[in-house]
């Protein structure tokens, strides 16, 4: 409970509108928004609350060192390319990825989708100007249009009932491939993807799979095979999104019949972006409410005192699994902002999980006028990050990156040596740019030799 005046603050699903809130859309017609809310808390959860705590359970494992975090997908999902071949390929490179880490970590590897409900995005400014013309920002599919016109840029209750839609059916999707024998290990070669398989990082891929398929093999030949052990053939797959837009969270909010908790149902794990973790303002009002593990996106205006506020609200019996710090530094200030919040979370002995965003603190704008990302700064944020943990002697046990099983031109540099001439080529997104396939698989290798080395270190030092 918040204290206000001395005064105990009960929470509910709608406390948060009697707080400050940022990143807010202005919808013309307030009365069609309520009558879409009311109805959204009529339709069935996309997720269930039995399945938020077994994320929370597995999470513990991370934070104590047991596990590895792999968060990854769309930095804002769209309309226009709703199509399940995206689904399957997106969900495909992350199953590359978790296998390149469980076999060099030898541990666990937890996957969680920024997918089937990251449609909201925050802008850091309310409008866009182009030319003489001044227009509503771009807030996201479920809110207005991409289009540069009037029209499209008006915010429409409806557009978050096709959200909820979009999400309902890409669950459907991602939970047969998962159970449904797709993500079986004897799949690892049918997971390349074409224009991987002409890539440098395929090579690495391609021997490690066999490896794989020569351990299947021998495994069978002893009676170890995907019918007598179902954890061969299927694998948990999470969701995450933003909680950007509470009046959609809010609808989705429900009591756990099992327990009597309250869980968002719109997905299995939400986080707070940087512009909207106010220690008294809605968004963390809403969050230490829900039961969802929960991440805190942490940039360089974040202090080490606002830490531990925020993770005394969220967390305040300091449950393992329950917080996940997202830090979204820069390659450049990693070395200087970490440490601080390093040793904030040790003298209040906080549970927690650290991850790494090597995206988000190292957009710049190209000659050309297009947003990116030098592969080389992603890369060199993740490495700095394993070293400041290494050095701390805590465990860097997670990273967070936007990335797309398309083969898109968004990202710089990377083995296909994408310059700023090739970024028009194949520049899709509807906010900011994106990992493709091929940079993705090459990130997974740069942490499995880190996961290795870790893995090293902790057999040497029993």
């Amino acid at each position: 409970m918040l204290m206000e005046d001395g005064v105990a603050q009960e929470w509910t699903p709608q406390s948060w509108r009697e707080k400050p809130i940022k990143q807010v859309p202005e919808y013309p017609d307030a009365g069609a928004l309520a009558t879409v809310e009311a109805r959204l808390k009529t339709y069935p959860p996309l997720v269930f609350a039995g399945e938020a705590r077994n994320l929370m359970a597995q999470l513990a494992e991370v934070a104590e060192g047991k596990a590895f975090l792999l968060q990854g997908g769309d930095c804002a999902e769209s309309f226009a390319e709703f199509h399940p071949d995206n689904i399957r390929d997106t969900f495909r490179v992350l199953l590359q990825m978790a296998v390149i880490l469980t076999f060099a970590a030898g541990m666990p590897v937890i996957k969680v989708g920024r997918i089937a409900g990251q449609f909201a995005k925050p802008r850091s400014d309310d409008f866009e100007m182009r030319g003489a013309v001044k227009l509503p920002s771009y807030r996201g599919d479920n809110i207005n249009g991409i289009e540069f016109t009037p029209e499209a840029r008006i915010p429409d209750p409806q557009r978050l009932m096709q959200g909820y839609l979009q999400a309902a059916a890409t669950l459907n999707l991602l939970r047969a491939f998962a159970q449904g024998g797709y993500a079986d290990l004897h799949n690892a070669h049918k997971w390349m993807l074409d224009f991987v398989d002409r890539s440098p990082a395929s090579e690495r891929y391609e021997g490690m799979s066999a490896r794989i398929t020569e351990t299947l093999e021998f495994m069978a030949a002893c009676g170890v095979t995907s019918e007598t052990v179902p954890h061969l053939r299927t694998t948990a797959f999470y969701t995450s999104h933003e909680a950007l837009f509470l009046g959609f969270e809010q609808a989705m909010t429900r009591i756990d019949s099992t327990t009597g908790d309250w869980y968002d149902t719109s997905a299995h794990m939400l986080w707070i972006g940087d512009r909207t973790r106010q220690i008294d303002g809605a968004h963390i009002e809403f969050c230490r409410g829900v039961k969802n593990p929960i991440g805190i996106k942490c940039g360089p205006s974040l202090k080490p005192d606002d830490l531990k506020r925020l993770a005394a609200v969220l967390n305040p019996n300091n449950e393992p699994g329950r917080l996940t710090l997202i830090c979204r530094f820069g390659h450049d200030k990693v070395e200087t902002c970490l440490p601080p919040m390093i040793e904030a979370v040790r003298e209040d002995g906080l549970k927690v999980v650290w991850s790494s965003d090597p995206m988000h603190g190292n957009t710049i704008k190209s000659a050309s006028g297009y947003k990116t990302r030098p592969f080389d700064r992603v890369l060199s944020e993740v490495r700095t990050f394993f070293a400041v943990h290494r050095a701390a002697g805590t465990y860097a046990g997670g990273v967070h990156f936007e990335m797309t099983g398309q083969n898109v031109t968004e990202c710089l540099g990377g083995a296909q040596a994408i310059e700023d001439e090739d970024l028009q080529k194949r520049y899709h997104t509807h906010c900011d740019p994106r990992l493709n396939a091929s940079q993705s698989l090459e990130l997974a290798f740069l942490l499995a030799e880190s996961l290795r080395a870790e893995k090293i270190k902790r057999t040497a030092g029993r």
